[in-house]
């Protein structure tokens, strides 16, 4: 029986939250799926949290992935967009929590080297690589789910490291990790 497993990669977002799955058989990768949760045409910041969160359980229950990569958010100038870019990332990580379902996350900058070797790459250079490399024959009008699908190829070359990131296998996991940040 062949080594299989599923990895969904998620760039969360506030305004679009992007995704992608692969399928790993042995040591390749297969292309699954691609797309994005459309989040523009809410109000409200606390609905787009519950949309990105029941989104994201709805991909675990229909996909079964094995485990989660997904994209940190990058630190910017703007306090608030990077609060609420760690809130959705947060629900994310929520939702494959309450399925139990392991979730590493790691940094634009790793992602990008991972797939192209170049840490300061463009989301354009990043979604042309991910194309050669899964062999899509075209690419999304928006790219926030090529963002998805590269945080899941980054997990995939990752894999067998000692050191990837932080990872939690569920909420236990999380707190030993985050104690200092439990209140108790």
């Amino acid at each position: 029986m062949a080594n299989e497993k599923i990895i969904l990669g998620i760039d969360p977002g506030t305004t679009i939250m992007g995704f992608g799955l692969i399928k790993v058989v042995d040591k390749k990768m297969e292309f699954l799926q691609l797309n994005e949760l459309q989040l523009k045409k809410y109000d409200g910041h606390y609905l787009k949290l519950k949309l990105i969160f029941e989104r994201t359980v709805e991909l675990i229950d229909t996909h079964h992935p094995d485990e989660i990569a997904i994209e940190a958010p990058f630190f910017g100038k703007n306090v608030q967009s990077m609060l609420k870019l760690g809130r959705a990332q947060g629900v994310a990580m929520a939702a494959g929590l309450s399925r139990e379902v392991p979730i590493t996350e790691y940094a634009p900058k790793k992602i990008k080297m991972a797939i192209t070797g170049n840490g300061n790459a463009s989301k354009e250079q990043v979604a042309k690589m991910l194309q050669g490399m899964l062999g899509l024959k075209t690419l999304p009008k928006n790219l926030d789910s090529m963002d998805g699908l590269a945080a899941a190829v980054c997990h995939f070359y990752n894999q067998g490291r000692v050191e990837v990131g932080k990872s939690y296998s569920g909420w236990a996991s999380f707190v030993k990790q985050n104690e200092g940040r439990v209140k108790k």
